[in-house]
């Protein structure tokens, strides 16, 4: 791939303050697949001042015309959408066809999403004698992950463009390319000069640098938990506004009554979704005590069946993880659950069989008898390793499942939706798929806890780029 070597600020392609490159790795074969522009301190300014100049006449833009705006984001996602969903493919390791139906379509149903949104959202309303008007924000920092990139960023900026917000999107540098394709987009589509930018850089340069700013008004992240405290500390400063879509630990259980071969075979799909790259994935599979060998033995059977080998490849559902330091990270909490007691059903840290040995592949890999306390029971591996749990009751699968500094996701298998949702009630996390219920782009997003504050997605996060205004105007006197 060509090197990208500018930065798309106040409607144009610019050249970086420094010189500076970060080098992007393929993850099917640890090949150096293309640069981006190191930014600095300085390219966030100018790109945070550009974004304030572009802020007043965006802010009241009509809201249908902002809608066209939107709209016409969508159409070239989807013109472009082979070409998006091989680069994203190519850079973080997704399989093709789950790149083209997830990294591709996510992203643009939430452009087409908002774009219907602004038609009917209440933006004022009237309260007795006061006018409640709903104002955008003002200037965003968007700072997006690498797992699914695209996708994060288009919750991200699409929201934000609805409120009438202007933004500066910092994408990770692992996989950054998209969003250079998103910026190609964007200033095709015509929208005004500021009102959308894009400089790369690491997070404690150019990311600091957008939170520290005065003149940013919020800051939109979504990352590990630890630069999420970073990113709050920072922002503390000057009081902005700040959401959080942080790390998750998240637990399914499957209860006494439910079909086994298909709650388990479930839960495997979810964790190993993306290489268990998923900060909603279902890491923890909660089974009652009666039933661990039952469960073990078909969680074993439904890893072995998902092939692993270069996501450029028919038939593979496991691809890479998307960054040798990734690799090493998910391998070495591998190690430590063998270390600490864990029974190693199937997997483990070598690399499987088959694959580019310079790749950043790890075996599917599942756990049983793994204590509650465990580290692989406690901390986000962001991997394809399921842990399998026993509990005595219902109560103890519920102390278990809650027993977490996270609270992002959740699951709950039964014979019935009206059983799970019973169980599923008492779980303090974001939200929890009910018999395997289907991610839905119009809920909210967010967690309880260290998973974050805010909500994506949706109503809800249109809403979080908002401001609040009141109006009060003397009563009409009485006749």
């Amino acid at each position: 791939m060509e090197p990208r070597t500018q930065f798309y600020i106040d409607g144009k392609w610019i050249a970086p303050a420094g010189r500076g490159n970060i080098e992007v790795f393929s993850p099917a074969d640890g090949s150096l697949l293309t640069t981006i522009p190191q930014g600095t301190p300085v390219d966030a300014d100018t790109a945070v001042m550009a974004a304030r100049r572009a802020f007043d006449g965006w802010s009241v833009t009509p809201v249908a015309e902002r809608a066209v705006f939107l709209k016409k984001i969508q159409d070239s996602l989807k013109a472009r959408g082979d070409e998006i969903a091989e680069t994203i493919t190519r850079e973080m390791g997704m399989p093709l066809k789950m790149s083209k139906l997830i990294q591709v379509g996510s992203p643009t149903a939430s452009f087409g999403m908002y774009s219907r949104m602004l038609a009917t959202f209440p933006f004022e309303e009237q309260i007795g004698n006061s006018k409640i008007v709903r104002e955008a924000v003002g200037v965003v920092a968007a700072i997006t992950p690498w797992n699914y990139p695209l996708h994060q960023i288009a919750a991200k900026v699409a929201a934000a463009l609805a409120a009438g917000c202007t933004v500066i999107l910092k994408p990770s540098e692992i996989a950054p390319l998209n969003a250079f394709l998103l910026a190609e987009i964007i200033h095709d589509a015509g929208l005004p000069a500021g009102v959308f930018n894009l400089v790369t850089g690491y997070g404690p340069v150019v990311g600091e640098a957008l939170v520290t700013h005065p003149e940013v008004d919020m800051v939109s992240f979504t990352g590990s938990t630890r630069a999420g405290t970073r990113v709050s500390e920072l922002a503390s400063a000057t009081v902005k506004r700040v959401a959080l879509e942080l790390g998750g630990k998240s637990a399914a259980i499957i209860l006494d009554d439910a079909d086994f071969t298909v709650a388990v075979k479930g839960v495997v799909g979810n964790c190993y979704l993306n290489s268990g790259q998923t900060c909603t994935a279902h890491t923890r599979m909660l089974v009652p005590e009666s039933r661990y060998a039952e469960a073990a033995k078909l969680a074993a059977d439904a890893a072995q069946s998902w092939r692993t080998g270069d996501p450029m490849t028919e038939g593979i559902r496991l691809g890479p993880l998307a960054s040798k330091m990734q690799q090493d990270r998910v391998r070495d909490y591998i190690r430590k659950g063998i270390a600490e007691g864990a029974e190693l059903l199937t997997g483990g840290a070598e690399l499987p069989e088959g694959v580019n040995p310079n790749g950043y592949y790890v075996a599917p890999t599942v756990f049983g008898k793994v204590k509650p306390e465990a580290t692989i029971a406690r901390e986000e591996i962001f991997g394809p390793v399921l842990s399998i749990i026993t509990y005595t009751d219902e109560d103890d699968a519920v102390h278990i499942a809650n027993y977490s500094i996270y609270g992002l996701a959740g699951g709950v298998w039964s014979a019935t939706d009206e059983h799970a949702e019973k169980v599923a009630r008492r779980l303090r996390t974001g939200q929890v798929e009910i018999n395997g219920g289907p991610f839905n782009l119009y809920a909210p997003f967010g967690g309880y806890k260290q998973s974050g504050n805010g909500r994506e997605l949706g109503k809800y996060g249109l809403e979080d780029f908002l401001e609040y205004k009141s109006m009060q105007f003397r009563p009409e006197p009485k006749a």
